[in-house]
């Protein structure tokens, strides 16, 4: 979306990543997501009298892996009670970072090489989950709510962005690479849709080169399109407001993906309005130079890399190569890529039927080895099979798995001998003189007219190689 003429938007993100510990942050209690309500609760996460959190340590080696692989400064850092009331929050506050955090500073090179600085990633635990029964689905107007504490004292990193980004692609592009490293360095499964990452806005708009106006925060937004609808609708209410001469009042909002549209939670008193003293029954966290070695050390290639070497294997890739190149490393499929690339199958056929065929049966990847998968692109490579027939055997392949050689031979596909496949040509050109005319003039876009033709007399048991052979031969 383009805002009106002499405007711009301001975006900052605060995106919420629960990290894959075994146990919850100060407690024993197990990180599960999908248990019995209530079941994975004791007097810690529960906040009763008398009880002590105790820091989990994979949770901090997680903390550090994110801070390490968004080039933040990892330092000794401090715990804080953030203190707020609400129905989630059994202790009625939230142990989490303040002025000194974990992680501090950084940045995120995006695709599209921009770059979104990293003001801090902090270290904090969840609260619980309120369900609102009746109405709309909110606390307004329900009839009841039921809290599930489950999820209190599950480990958190807040990555908190700088202001600079400049429209909702931007955002949901920020988005996406961010939930791919946190993927990459195994502290969190980026499962929006099970709030694993959770992503708030800030949102404001000003004219070309003015001071930053007063944001609005769009809180809980749980998919990368919810996240680009809401930056949008937001930053155009608050242009309309303004350009009929209303202010913008700092407050956060909710997004309706129903409505497409935001509405007020509730207004603040100030920048930030929670209450922070330091936590008193933890001792300040300051690991070690070695525990960070070791932390960084252990992380993996991140996307950014990932893609660049699967780009390497194209000679000047063109833009849809580099989309499938983005959809291959986004799904964690470059492996595929790579072994059968070893093999000998050329790399914009092994990159296509990835990001394509495997991209869309991802379900049955278990089913699908790397040398059936060489196998059967090495038989369409070489002719064996057509580009259709190589897709029905791989559809094959990712249902129950098997023989790529067997399978083409079960379904029949055998190519047509030369002899039968110049017979059907010369069919062909007999049959559209004037088509064959024009193609032996210099339009080649008749050849794929020939070639649909030999296919559909065949029964799709040619190769479209071959037939371009068999054209070019009779031209």
């Amino acid at each position: 979306m383009t805002l009106p003429h002499g405007w711009e938007m301001v975006v900052g993100l605060e995106v919420h990543t629960e990290l894959k510990t075994a146990s919850k942050m100060f407690c024993g209690c197990a990180n599960e997501f999908g248990a019995e309500p209530n079941t994975n609760v004791c007097p810690v996460c529960l906040g009763l009298p008398g009880s002590l959190p105790v820091l989990n340590e994979r949770a901090v080696s997680f903390a550090m892996a994110i801070g390490a692989a968004l080039h933040s400064t990892i330092a000794p850092s401090t715990f804080h009670r953030k203190n707020y009331f609400y129905p989630d929050m059994p202790k009625d506050f939230q142990i989490s970072q303040y002025d000194l955090p974990i992680n501090s500073g950084g940045y995120l090179d995006l695709p599209d090489a921009s770059r979104v600085s990293i003001e801090r990633a902090h270290l904090e635990e969840d609260t619980g989950k309120s369900t609102h029964l009746g109405g709309s689905g909110r606390i307004h107007g329900a009839d009841r709510s039921l809290v599930d504490y489950n999820r209190s004292g599950v480990p958190l990193v807040e990555i908190v962005s700088g202001p600079d980004i400049r429209s909702s692609a931007q955002a949901r592009a920020y988005a996406s690479e961010l939930r791919g490293i946190l993927i990459a360095t195994g502290a969190s499964d980026g499962r929006m849709e099970e709030g694993s990452m959770r992503i708030d806005a800030n949102v404001s708009v000003r004219k070309a080169n003015a001071p930053f106006g007063t944001r609005c925060e769009i809180k809980n937004l749980n998919s990368l399109r919810s996240l680009q609808r809401a930056i949008d609708h937001e930053a155009m209410r608050q242009v309309e407001v303004l350009e009929a001469g209303g202010t913008i009042r700092q407050e956060t909002r909710h997004w309706d993906e129903i409505l497409g549209a935001t509405s007020t939670m509730r207004t603040k008193e100030e920048a930030e309005d929670y209450r922070y003293f330091r936590e008193p029954d933890l001792v300040d966290l300051a690991p070690d130079q070695a525990w960070q070695d070791r932390v960084r050390a252990s992380l993996p290639p991140m996307p950014a890399q990932r893609r660049q070497e699967l780009a390497a294997l194209l000679v000047r890739p063109s833009d849809a190569q580099l989309d499938a190149v983005q959809v291959v490393v986004d799904l964690g499929l470059e492996p595929f890529v790579h072994a059968v690339v070893a093999q000998g199958v050329e790399a914009p056929l092994a990159l296509a039927r990835t990001s394509n065929e495997l991209a869309a049966g991802i379900e049955g990847l278990a089913n699908l080895t790397s040398d059936a998968f060489a196998a059967t692109l090495l038989m369409e490579q070489r002719g064996e099979l057509s580009a259709t027939q190589a897709k029905t055997v791989l559809g094959e392949l990712l249902a129950r798995g098997g023989d790529p050689r067997n399978i083409a031979g079960a379904m029949g596909f055998e190519q047509l001998s030369s002899d039968s496949l110049g017979a059907t040509v010369a069919q062909l050109i007999e049959e559209h003189p004037d088509e064959w005319a024009r193609y032996r003039e210099g339009d080649e876009k008749l050849a794929q007219f020939f070639i649909g033709r030999v296919m559909k007399l065949t029964k799709g048991q040619a190769n479209g190689k071959a037939v371009i052979a068999e054209l070019q031969i009779r031209r």
